[in-house]
């Protein structure tokens, strides 16, 4: 009977995912696309996707919930408190990149009133700050970079390298990636 439960739960787990995946591709074509239009993209009822989520509001606040703890995990797995901080810089990038493309239209709406959400982003926020401490110490930031600022830049950049990377071929990732670290740590113009 345990089993049978276990699948119940994993068969709902696959749906949901389903649905939060569905309404990413259809949120981000019309954002004011309904909850029918959702769950015939998701291949499953109306009344499916109202079960798991009670309106739109609920289903758009999960699926920024859901895309908080890929951009989460993305970031955790680049390792970016133990790699060689140029490595992890770049996998972090890379891994990062790969959330905001694909899950741009949830990205777009987290909302930083939700614990858990607020939790993932402060603790994004503390790898990151230490990854560019490591930088900082490797030698690949100036020592007297300040690196809150220097932080900045790189979210800023990452957001420009997913915007164009929205609609790119596949492999472009690990370019805008490569672009995006040259950016950060050479700059834009020649130095004098």
């Amino acid at each position: 009977m345990e089993t049978k439960g276990r699948a119940l739960r994993a068969d709902a787990e696959r749906t949901v995912r389903a649905i939060l995946e569905a309404a990413e591709r259809v949120l981000s074509s019309d954002p004011t696309a309904t909850m029918e239009q959702i769950a015939a993209a998701a291949g499953v009822a109306r009344t499916t996707v109202h079960r798991r989520f009670v309106t739109r509001e609920a289903l758009v606040d999960a699926l920024a919930a859901w895309a908080t703890q890929r951009f989460h995990e993305a970031v955790e797995a680049a390792r970016p408190r133990t790699s060689p901080p140029l490595v992890a810089l770049h996998q972090v990038t890379v891994n990062v990149l790969q959330v905001k493309i694909g899950w741009g239209f949830a990205m777009s709406r987290t909302a930083p009133t939700d614990p858990e959400v607020a939790r993932a982003h402060a603790d994004v926020l503390d790898q990151c700050d230490h990854l560019f401490r490591r930088a900082r110490e490797e030698g690949l930031l100036p020592p007297d970079v300040d690196l809150e600022w220097a932080r900045r830049v790189y979210y800023a950049l990452i957001h420009e390298a997913a915007e164009e990377g929205r609609g790119a071929e596949e492999g472009a990732v690990d370019a805008l990636a490569a672009r995006v670290v040259d950016t950060l740590l050479h700059g834009v113009g020649t130095s004098k």
